[in-house]
């Protein structure tokens, strides 16, 4: 089998029950089960969930998006080997810390394959939570061209590039394209004020103002839960973007839920500590990609400028990247993946026809 067999690029196609289509993201897709296999697996596997609440299967890829498109590589690669597997194995670790420290639950009810998710249905809130340990990336760009108030909070003079921020900061953006807020544009991903979401907290999902307080609790004591293990393997966490939703419990509670992933390379920046203390950054992180992929065209203005979209989309389709990029990429997440839970996750010889399985004999998914 080629290492191009082993990479799961396609992840719509599986014969899981559904009675809705298929919602393929960048790199997950969604499986919403009909109300008959919601309601038994909740009762047979004794979920922590409402009776009538929604369930879906999330299977990851190994897709890789960055700059907003979707690349592939030479020889049919159309993925970057053990990506998956690193990033679910990464957000489950910290997940499970998450409990362990009392914080929040996240959508997660069951994990049947290292790919594979069984998640409940959350109202989203409408914000990426994003904080910021240093100051680097696109925050740094705006920096250097002056620009000294994010998200509100105006920022001390004289910072240096990849500096670490004299306190942690929360910068959040929309989360898909909101409407009718004053002062906030009908666009994805638009940078809001804390101000916005006090003013918006019911455009926003939010349940009540209290809860503005919760989520950014709960996002500062995420970051340090997982900056204080990072910094025991010599790895710092730069910055990090959570997501967060509620759902309703067994007992009828409703309450503010982690979802998507958190703490991965794909949401986060980690830095190699002894590399940043010598003066040189080392990325562990998919930053690294969109470095290499910066470095690989001679034009990379296409890829940093939002009004060039048609010929960035066509960069990615056109282009098949060296096989060599793709699995220094792989490194990148198997390695990181390897020290924050003390082993390499495992490659799959064949996911696609390891998933059906389990899903037909344990949980009774599929015809």
């Amino acid at each position: 089998m080629s290492l191009a067999d082993k990479v799961l690029a396609t992840n719509n196609d599986l014969p899981i029950r559904t009675d809705l289509p298929v919602h393929s993201g960048k790199v997950r897709s969604v499986y919403w089960l009909t109300e008959a296999d919601s309601k038994r697996l909740i009762e047979e596997k004794g979920y922590d969930v409402a009776a009538d609440a929604p369930l879906a299967i999330m299977v990851i890829s190994d897709r890789i998006s960055a700059f907003e498109c979707v690349w592939h590589g030479e020889g049919g690669m159309n993925g970057v080997p053990g990506k998956g597997a690193a990033l679910n194995a990464i957000s489950n670790h910290w997940f499970e810390l998450f409990k362990q420290n009392g914080l929040a639950d996240s959508h997660i009810l069951d994990i049947p394959h290292p790919f594979v998710w069984i998640v409940q249905k959350a109202q989203p809130v409408m914000i990426e939570a994003i904080a910021r340990q240093y100051i680097t990336g696109s925050m740094w760009r705006s920096y250097a061209k002056g620009e000294r108030e994010f998200c509100g909070i105006t920022i001390a003079e004289g910072l240096e590039k990849d500096q670490k921020l004299p306190e942690l900061l929360i910068t959040p953006s929309t989360k898909g394209i909101l409407e009718g807020i004053p002062g906030v544009p009908a666009q994805d991903d638009v940078n809001i004020t804390r101000q916005n979401i006090v003013d918006n907290a019911e455009a926003f999902n939010f349940r009540s103002v209290d809860d503005i307080d919760l989520y950014e609790k709960l996002l500062k004591e995420g970051f340090d839960v997982i900056s204080d293990e990072l910094t025991k393997i010599e790895q710092i966490f730069v910055d990090t973007k959570f997501e967060f939703g509620y759902v309703t419990d067994k007992s009828g509670n409703e309450k503010l839920i982690y979802m998507d992933e958190v703490g991965t390379p794909d949401s986060s920046r980690i830095w190699d500590g002894p590399s940043q203390r010598e003066g040189k950054i080392v990325e562990n992180s998919k930053e690294g990609f969109r470095q290499l992929l910066l470095n690989h065209f001679p034009d990379a203005d296409i890829l940093l400028n939002k009004d060039r979209m048609d010929e960035r989309s066509a960069l990615a389709r056109d282009n098949a990247l060296p096989e060599s990029m793709l699995m220094d990429v792989s490194e990148t997440y198997l390695g990181i993946a390897e020290k924050i839970i003390g082993k390499r996750p495992e490659m799959s010889e064949n996911p696609k026809a390891e998933i059906i399985e389990i899903l037909k004999n344990d949980y009774s998914l599929i015809d």
